[in-house]
């Protein structure tokens, strides 16, 4: 798989929507949507996620809502399947799932089926706190399955995801 090219990557990270304020005040929203528009980006976003773990990885998991398309993106490329980490009472018979703590309460994940023996990548948009990311492989390892990654669109560093997510691989960071 070809590594994308700085400028393909620049090319890729300028289609980012930085909207103020959204959804309170006081926060920079980065919308990804303009990014996925636009086939050239996608697929040399899709490119940058898959290649650090080329060839470490049997599926790959994508985190609610985001992380689906860039998970499926990654998966098509990889000739690997999809496992869907969905939010709390959106998966008809999970058999496992996780809360997690977020900054005014608690969320659950959850997902269904048997991860015994696969390398799971993990693939979500952005990595902020690194709530959601832990809780995600969490779940992983409770299916049986064994995180080989953690890959990410954007990283917001201020908010210190890195922390709890040391070995994760972002494409951009902000």
């Amino acid at each position: 798989m070809p590594t994308p090219s700085p400028a393909q990557l620049t090319r890729a990270e300028s289609l980012i929507a930085i909207t103020p304020d959204f959804p309170k005040p006081g926060v920079l929203f980065r919308d990804i949507g303009p990014m996925l528009q636009d086939a050239d980006a996608l697929r040399t976003v899709t490119e940058a996620l898959t290649a650090p773990f080329e060839g470490g990885f049997d599926l790959v998991a994508g985190v609610e809502a985001r992380g689906f398309v860039l998970a499926g993106a990654v998966a098509a490329t990889a000739g690997t399947g999809l496992l869907p980490i969905r939010k709390a009472g959106k998966t008809p018979q999970p058999t496992a799932s996780v809360d997690y703590a977020l900054e005014y309460g608690v969320a659950t994940i959850e997902a269904a089926g048997d991860l015994t023996g696969r390398r799971v990548l993990l693939v979500d948009d952005v990595l902020a706190t690194g709530g959601t990311l832990v809780a995600a492989a969490r779940l992983v390892e409770q299916l049986g399955g064994e995180v080989a990654g953690v890959a990410v669109v954007l990283e917001l560093t201020a908010l210190g995801g890195r922390e709890r997510v040391p070995d994760a691989h972002a494409v951009f960071a902000a």
